[in-house]
């Protein structure tokens, strides 16, 4: 049976309407406000939550929303819309003026202007506005500014209300306006799909409703154009770099919902503008982005400038320098680990690669020894906050994210090392390189200065980047540049399940169960349908895993799901689990159809150059601050402030994606697996969710899912040409 309880309709929406008598808070950022409103049919002051770019006492308001209770401060108005109007009454003019809202005007000013021209006030600020001169205290340079004040609250209402009208609801309003400006109508006008490209929160399908409402026909050359785009974007939010013509032109013709030879067609035109760029892949004519497509080319370049180099470091004699190490560490290398060494230091380029308990830890440690000892300047870094703190514990040595490294330039976008500014290394060591995508390659390559090494460590048989690209997979698969591949399991690593089964998974094997009666830190759980698998992972995450391994189901237990949808997936096992797990917070909120309250867990989904937190960071809600209108979120120990009206790209993360658990890892981790996950049934995901456990595996599923999967299930190819230009003999460094 379904865990969920039954779903019912949504309350109707209500509108209330009245005077705002107080600004008790308004955030100028994101619109986010909170007003006491005197309304229509209510004896006392309504408490008003909603967004609104500029908003004053005074003001005539009609609200849509919702009613509901907070706890902290009871029955409270929800508004989606908020329409605001002048006040047309004395008193309300003289409320709206003294608000501090005009400027050039307060409270005694107000009084005297009122007192002037009463109702008509507005009307000679507007049209009359020399007449200004007229009230006391009022020359030129005020009476411009009480004039420019108005016009502009005038143009922020027009731009509201064409918003509204083209059924844009408020806080997506606040952002377009804090984004164009006065310019907001025109840009809408003349390119509504600019807002998808250039708003976070504002989807193609969003920008498209826009422009029907505008009068767009469905095969207008801009919307065609922008479908293709959006198409294409499409693909590399699933991480290839281009699309096979006849693939993207049959995406595109679903999403527009017009004939082929239309899409044919425009495709021609955005070829024509740049943007994208036709070339081959394997024997497949295909369309990339062109930032793509330049970001590959320039990183094989690069890499192959590289391969030919010698390293910086002077030459090694491994035969004294390896008892050396050894006799520092006492621990002795495998042959194949002294041979990853030695290929390591002899190159100006290398790859090391291996799965769990093969000893890739040991042989970094040793080369960092021996390269160290030398006098070689080395950077660490690692694609995610969690991998470079594992690394730095791993080596002894600093790691920084890749982010962090390159030094974000948050201000002019990208990043602030480069070829005019390169790292200070001889040395760049990137670890988890399989889930570095083609950009972020191309920024590291790009700062790595000419004469270092740059050594990439990673596990090719997991997931490829989130992003576009499979890079160390392409790297690899080129045979051009020096690989160890490390495959021998270690005795102490063979003694733990999850190395095992993590291995026969690889190998193509069903994993094989915990022996009765024995203690074991992998457990599989057998289910018949997904329903029943909903109620035993709530009762495996906060009973038996707490009661049996003493491990705290909130801090050390991560649920790893291969998709968003169904019952087994992310979104609905957060609402599960957060309800179980924080069931009765001191406060919280509600945004974006989810609640946020201080002890959740929550994941930061895009990167965030701004606030530095990255797509998949981790973090805890630490608080919620009603006055100031944000949720705190602690990163790492790290407070970060998210405004009420930023909270689209926070997500609670008691489950989480597979996809979005690369680079880290957790004390213990329960990975739900169903024939209903059918379309992201693969080995290596089933691989890398077995592999993010440190002390605790528990696979929840049906054995034809997880035997879908070790048969290799739905692995698909991406469509990327960086194998082929590594490959070819013909890239020319530009």
């Amino acid at each position: 049976m379904n865990a969920r309880p039954p779903t019912h309709a949504p309350a109707p929406k209500e509108t209330l309407a009245g005077t705002v008598e107080r600004v008790t808070f308004h955030n100028a950022d994101n619109g986010f406000c909170v007003l006491k409103v005197q309304a229509r049919g209510k004896r006392d002051l309504v408490p008003v939550i909603g967004h609104a770019p500029a908003i004053g006492a005074g003001e005539w308001v009609v609200a849509t929303g919702l009613w509901f209770t907070d706890r902290q401060h009871g029955l409270q108005f929800k508004a989606e819309t908020l329409k605001v109007t002048p006040p047309t009454g004395a008193e309300g003019i003289e409320k709206y003026l003294a608000s501090g809202y005009m400027r050039g005007i307060g409270p005694a000013m107000a009084k005297r202007i009122v007192a002037m021209f009463g109702e008509a006030t507005f009307e000679i600020i507007e049209g009359e506005p020399d007449r200004l001169k007229e009230v006391a205290g009022i020359g030129p340079t005020r009476a411009a500014r009480i004039v420019a004040g108005w016009a502009e609250q005038k143009a922020v209402r027009e731009i509201m209300l064409f918003l509204h009208a083209h059924g844009v609801g408020t806080a997506r309003s606040v952002r377009i306006f804090k984004t164009y400006g006065h310019e907001a109508i025109s840009v809408m006008t003349e390119d509504p799909y600019r807002l998808a490209r250039d708003i976070r929160g504002i989807g193609f399908k969003t920008a498209d409703a826009i422009a029907m409402k505008l009068g767009l026909t469905k095969d207008a050359p801009q919307r065609l154009r922008a479908g293709i785009s959006f198409a294409l974007q499409t693909a590399t939010d699933e991480g290839h770099c281009a699309l096979p013509v006849a693939e993207l032109v049959k995406l595109a013709t679903e999403l527009l919902g017009v004939e082929a030879p239309l899409i044919r067609s425009a495709l021609l035109d955005v070829l024509d503008t740049g943007e994208v760029v036709q070339d081959i892949i394997g024997d497949k004519a295909c369309i990339f982005l062109a930032g793509l497509h330049a970001a590959e080319r320039v990183i094989a370049e690069r890499l192959l400038h590289r391969i030919k180099g010698e390293p910086p470091w002077p030459e090694i004699d491994l035969a004294k320098a390896l008892p050396w190490v050894e006799g520092k560490t006492g621990k002795t290398l495998s042959p194949s680990q002294a041979e990853a060494v030695r290929l390591v230091v002899g190159a100006k380029l290398a790859v090391i690669t291996g799965g769990p308990g093969v000893g890739k830890t040991s042989t970094l440690d040793t080369i960092l020894r021996i390269l160290c000892a030398k006098g070689t300047r080395v950077l660490l870094a690692a694609p995610t906050g969690r991998a470079a703190k594992r690394m730095s514990e791993q080596t002894g040595l600093e790691a920084k994210t890749i982010h962090r490294l390159l030094e974000i330039d948050p201000k002019h976008g990208g990043f602030s090392r480069n070829e005019e500014n390169p790292l200070a290394c001889d040395l760049l060591v990137v670890d988890e390189t399989s889930m570095v995508d083609v950009p972020l390659m191309n920024a590291l390559t790009k700062a790595v200065p000419g004469h270092a090494g740059l050594l990439l460590v990673g596990d090719v048989d997991q997931l490829p980047s989130v992003g576009p690209g499979q890079v160390l997979a392409d790297i690899i698969g080129s045979g051009r540049v020096p690989v160890a591949r490390l495959t021998e399991v270690f005795r102490q690593a063979a003694e733990s399940r999850i190395v095992v089964n993590a291995h026969r998974i690889n190998a193509g094997k069903m994993p094989e169960p915990a022996p009765r009666g024995g203690e074991s830190d992998f457990h599989l759980i057998e289910i018949d349908e997904p329903e029943a698998g909903v109620a035993k992972l709530i009762e495996v995450v906060t009973k038996r895993i707490p009661a049996r391994f003493g491990l705290d189901p909130v801090r050390d237990v991560q649920v790893l799901t291969p998709m968003q949808r169904g019952v087994l997936g992310a979104r609905n096992l957060n609402h599960e689990l957060q309800a179980v797990l924080n069931p009765d917070p001191p406060t919280s909120i509600e945004r974006f159809g989810w609640r946020f309250s201080p002890g959740d867990r929550v994941m930061e989904s895009q990167n965030d150059y701004d606030r530095e937190v990255f797509n998949g960071d981790l973090g805890t809600v630490a608080r919620i601050d009603e006055d100031e209108g944000a949720v705190i979120v602690s990163f790492e120990g790290r407070e970060v402030v998210y405004p009420f009206g930023e909270l689209d790209t926070l997500v609670p993360a008691y489950a989480t994606t597979i996809h979005k658990s690369q680079g880290s890892e957790y004390p213990a981790v329960v990975i739900p697996l169903t024939t209903g996950h059918w379309t992201m049934l693969a080995r290596n995901l089933l691989y890398t969710a077995v592999t993010r456990g440190k002390r605790l595996v528990v696979l929840i599923g049906q054995k034809k899912a997880v035997s879908i999967a070790v048969r290799g299930g739905n692995m698909r190819p991406r469509w990327t040409k960086l194998q082929e230009w590594l490959s070819s003999r013909n890239v020319q460094r530009t």
